[in-house]
This record gives structure tokens, sequence and C-alpha cells, in this order.
């Protein structure tokens, strides 16, 4: 491979995604690929894409429509596709995007060395979409760019077909790797440096490794040696475990931040949703979460305007939202998803009141986030320094225990390190503090 070949990657939707970019990366990497940041200097260029809701959709196709023009210019630029809106859509993006080279479905990505050299040198535009199944092995390991923080992804698809969700059709169905290998990469992250891993999956409460579940793979997990901290996600609520809170609560590495996606308020859209819960199964499910572990910080992800959903569906949400008190949520309207159960229904809550529903919803989380992180002034929290701000090498950035970001004044040698913090005031996003004696 000629050593001067670049590539950039463009990388859309979740953690996932970000994952599945990291592990290209190193595939290409490992054939002598050289990553660059301008995409005009890059030989190669691929756009990992998100379907989740139809926005994030349309931002990945505009984007690699912009791609174009570098490709009028530089004919050998080779331009691909990955990830779920290959997975979706294979053949028919090379018919739609005529600067499109390569489509490669979500499990077909340890194939890219090979696939982008036939495209370089056999001129072939390509297509591989497999029936999602087992995953290949990447043969070399993940690129990542954060020397603190690694994603570890413990396993693929999901089984649990939300009516509104396109992942099990784009990720197909669960797989989880084995416990042993994921033991040996979290192993290797931490003898090269890494302090802080987060496992991954679509659920991660659906791990299962013969009898291990996910339970015991967290506490395997939070005692390998060297690593300060340990994250996962998502959890969904219908088999959030009690053996999972208990390692939570008890293993002294994992730290206390559980999201656990609610979408919706009602019991009626919650049914519609194919959830596999009602919202006083997740109201008790917080209630014991809370019993075991006081300060956890929860998150959730929560849907406006789904089929059906009558102004008493939308104040069920709002009261749920103010019973919970979450930390922080991810708040969407619905875009109907083809493929999906509800895509056949009726998109029947209009446009403009799915935007009021959404602005009322964020006004409230956006107050309640701000009582809960003015709720932190005064307490000590223990922050793992991810770098300087933005503003000044002299202050610096991290995140405390429940997924907060802190900003605290001191020097950069600090970067690395767990520190005892006493928050000094808050904004809605952003904790401010100052450090306390070092850390034990």
């Amino acid at each position: 491979m000629n050593a001067r070949s670049t590539y950039k990657i463009i990388t859309y939707g979740c953690q996932m995604n970000v994952a599945d970019s990291q592990l290209v990366a190193g595939e290409l990497a490992a054939r002598g690929w050289e990553r660059v940041d301008d995409e005009r200097r890059a030989d190669l260029i691929l756009v990992n894409t998100c379907v989740v809701r139809n926005s994030a959709e349309s931002r990945a196709v505009g984007r690699i429509r912009q791609l174009a023009h570098l490709k009028r210019r530089r004919p050998g630029l080779v331009i691909g596709v990955l990830g779920c809106l290959a997975q979706k859509d294979g053949q028919a993006l090379l018919e739609r995007l005529s600067c499109v080279d390569l489509v490669l479905g979500t499990r077909d990505l340890p194939r890219i060395g090979s696939l982008v050299e036939r495209v370089r040198f056999g001129g072939d535009r390509l297509v591989s979409v497999d029936a999602i199944e087992q995953p290949a092995a990447f043969a070399a390991g993940a690129l990542r760019d954060d020397r603190l923080r690694a994603m570890v992804t413990i396993m693929y698809g999901c089984d649990n077909f939300c009516s509104y969700c396109i992942v099990p059709y784009t990720r197909g169905r669960e797989w989880s790797r084995p416990a042993d290998e994921i033991l040996a990469e979290v192993r290797r992250l931490a003898e090269t440096g890494w302090r802080e891993v987060t496992l991954l999956g679509q659920n991660v409460n659906s791990y299962r490794d013969g009898d291990r579940d996910f339970a015991d793979l967290l506490r395997r997990v939070a005692r390998v040696d060297g690593l300060a901290r340990v994250r996962f996600i998502t959890s969904h609520p219908k088999d959030c475990s009690e053996r999972l809170i208990e390692v939570v609560a008890g293993e002294p590495r994992v730290c206390e931040h559980l999201h656990l996606p609610a979408q919706a308020g009602g019991d009626a859209v919650l049914s519609r949703m194919n959830r596999g819960y009602s919202r006083e199964a997740y109201v008790r499910l917080v209630e014991r979460i809370r019993r075991a572990i006081p300060h956890a910080a929860l998150t959730t992800d929560l849907i406006v305007g789904f089929p059906g959903e009558t102004d008493r569906d939308f104040a069920d949400t709002l009261d749920l939202v103010r019973a919970v008190r979450w930390d922080e949520a991810y708040m969407f309207m619905y875009s109907p998803r083809e493929g999906t159960a509800a895509a056949a229904w009726p998109d029947d809550v209009p446009l403009p009141v799915k935007k009021e529903r959404l602005r009322q919803l964020i006004d409230l989380q956006e107050r309640i986030t701000g009582e809960v992180h003015q709720a932190h002034v005064g307490t000590r929290q223990e922050i793992l320094v991810e770098g300087p701000s933005r503003r000044s090498s002299r202050i610096l950035q991290g995140r405390t225990r429940g997924h907060k970001v802190a900003i605290v004044p001191g020097p950069e040698s600090l970067v690395g390190q767990l520190i005892d913090v006493r928050i000094t005031r808050a904004s809605v996003h952003t904790l401010f503090g100052e450090r306390l004696e070092a850390h034990a």
C-alpha cells in the first residue's frame, strides 16, 4: 500500500457507530493508510451513517452529496457509505448517489480493507450487505482518538423490536462477544494506559455468554487491574436486573450512572411502542435503583408525537419527568422509519403539535437538570481529568462519576488523574469546582 494513501471517516449517530469507525480506522491503519482531517487531502472518504431518525439519515445523505464536488475534481477519490443507511438501502444507494463507490453494511465492516482495494484498483462499484448474522472479526484493533476513555463493544444487534425502531433491521439480531475475549481487550487497554472503559451494546442487559449475564461480565471488567472507571450503555428498563443494580452499587470502579430510556410516560403509548414495561414498572425500577444507589445519576430518552399520542398521553410524559427527575434526557420528535411496525400507522400528530410538545418537554427537563446541578453545589465529587478546556490550558475539564462535565482550575499534569473537587457553582449543563487534596 502506498504510504501516502490517506483516509477520512465522517461519523454520524450513536456510540456504537463511533466504536465501529474506530475499528474501521484500525483496519485501515494496519494496511498502511494514514488518517487526515482535511477531506480535500483524502484518497478515501467513508461516511458512517445513522438512520434511527429521519433527521439523522437526511444529514448523512446531505453530507454524501456535498462530497460529489471532490469526486468531480479528483476522479480517483473513493467514497464509501458504511453503517445503518448502507444496511438499510444497499444497492439503491449506488443508484441514488452517483459519487458513491462502496456500500458496506453493519456486519461487513471487517472487509473494508480488501473491498477498498478492489474499488481503487479494479474500478468496481461494490455493495457488501450480508444477512447480518454473526459479525466477522476485525484483524486489527480499534484506532482510538481518546487516550483516556475507550469504548468496548460487548454485543451487537437487538431482539426487542420496539415498534418505532429500525435498529433490529439494520444491526441484526443479538449476538454477544465471548466474555474472555472482552476481558482480554479490556486488560490490553488498561495495560497501555486507558483509565476508563465504556461497555457498549444496543441493550447490554441482554448480554449472555453461556451462563454468564451482563452483571457477571460487568463485575469481572470492574476488577481488571489498572482501570479507574467502568461505564456501560444502554440498559433497557424491562430487564435491568437486581443483580446488575447490586454490581453498580457494590463495585467501586463502576460509575453510578444508568441510562434507562423511558420513551414515554403513559401505558397506552408504551404498549403501542412495544416497550415491554408499564409506567408503574419503570417508576418502581427507579425507586429500587435510588434505594440501592442514593446518588445514582439517571438519564433517559423520550419521544413526543408517537402515532396516536393524545394530549393526555403527552401530559403523562410530562408527569413522569416531574416524578423521576432525570439528571438529563435526550428528547426527540417521532419520525416514521420504513420497515418498522409503527411506520404502517397514521403519523397523526401534526408537526406543529410535535414541535410544541417537544418545546414544553425540553423546557421542563432543562429546568430539572438545572436544579439537579444546583444541588451538587457544595458537594465533593471525583473527577477524571480529560484535558484542558477550550478556553484556557490552565482550566481543566473532566467528568464526574455521574457523567457530568466539570470545569476545574489546575495544571495539565493532572490530565488522566482522578481528583477530588468541591463544586462551587453550576449551570444547566456544566459544574464548576475547585480542587481539594490529592485523591487517595
